[in-house]
């Protein structure tokens, strides 16, 4: 007899309260379920339940064990469904938050594919450059630029990315190049205005310690898609990260300056709530952007024009 067996007929008889209650349960005679409880108990070497005329008692220990048991089934359940959850066609509805702009750029283009592999999976989207509540709003992942740090999410690096101080060949050579951080207040800089964003200044890094720098400058607004278009044009410096500007930079009609001291790591991420079990969907669309993301090439051919 396994010792699964040996607990889940334990669990049942607690929950059902009699050996003939439980027996009708697992499709077995009153007789098998004492056997079971009878082998678990010696091979622990304990009493469990106290059998009477008048029904069955858990003692202390049997009290102890059965918590440990029932999340033991529980568990069982669950890494069963799990793996049986990879042969069949995802179903349910997967509610995701992303970035605006990156949103627009590098989600939205995917999710009809994902959805033609898995017709009954309803996606929905929420695009926006403020920070939402996962686990309040109802969201099943989110995609974040920059590091996480709310220990009650899993964060997973779908791809690495960098934030940089950026403009065009044009600018640069009418109002000069910064060379530290500090210089950036005699330059106009283009900065992102919603509460929570850079409303602090820009961050960078100088002898392994981060520092941020108040920036000004005469234009400002919470899109991210319209400062990445404002710099383009040259109308001022930006903070932006390498995931949006990579086409720019490769063919030089944007340069990156201070780049000694840019934030090492501003990755990627897909984010959810932290959870004994990812459920499949999540999984599935997580993979799904990040092998997209690695496709050569992929960075310098979908930026917008």
């Amino acid at each position: 007899m396994s010792r699964y067996t040996e607990i889940r007929s334990f669990v049942l008889i607690a929950d059902q309260g009699s050996f003939a209650a439980a027996a009708l349960v697992e499709g077995v005679t009153p007789v098998v379920m004492g056997r079971r409880l009878t082998a678990l108990e010696k091979r622990l070497g304990v009493q469990l339940m106290h059998r009477s005329t008048r029904g069955l008692v858990l003692t202390d220990l049997g009290e102890r064990y059965l918590e440990h048991c029932q999340q033991l089934i529980q568990d069982f359940d669950a890494a069963d469904a799990s793996i049986m959850s990879r042969r069949r066609s995802l179903t349910g509805h997967l509610v995701v938050s992303a970035p605006a702009s990156f949103g627009r750029l590098h989600v939205a283009p995917h999710a009809l594919a994902f959805r033609e592999r898995y017709p009954d999976l309803a996606l929905s989207f929420n695009f926006t450059d403020s920070v939402v509540d996962l686990v309040r709003e109802g969201y099943d992942m989110a995609i974040r630029i920059g590091e996480v740090t709310d220990p009650n999410y899993v964060a997973v690096r779908l791809y690495p990315n960098r934030r940089v101080v950026c403009g065009t060949p044009a600018y640069f050579e009418s109002y000069g190049v910064p060379r530290v951080p500090e210089d950036l207040a005699r330059h106009n800089c283009l900065a992102f205005n919603l509460q929570g964003g850079q409303h602090r200044g820009w961050t960078f890094v100088r002898d392994g310690k981060p520092f941020a720098v108040r920036v000004r400058g005469d234009l400002a607004c919470n899109d991210g898609e319209l400062l990445y278009r404002w710099v383009r044009q040259g109308l001022g410096i930006g903070w932006r990260s390498t995931w949006e500007i990579q086409r720019e930079l490769k063919r030089g009609e944007l340069v990156t300056v201070l780049d000694e001291f840019a934030l090492p790591a501003y990755d990627i991420q897909a984010v959810y709530p932290q959870q004994r079990y990812l459920p499949a969907k999540v999984r599935y669309f997580i993979d799904d952007l990040r092998n997209h993301y690695h496709e050569p090439g992929y960075w310098e051919g979908l930026n917008a024009s």
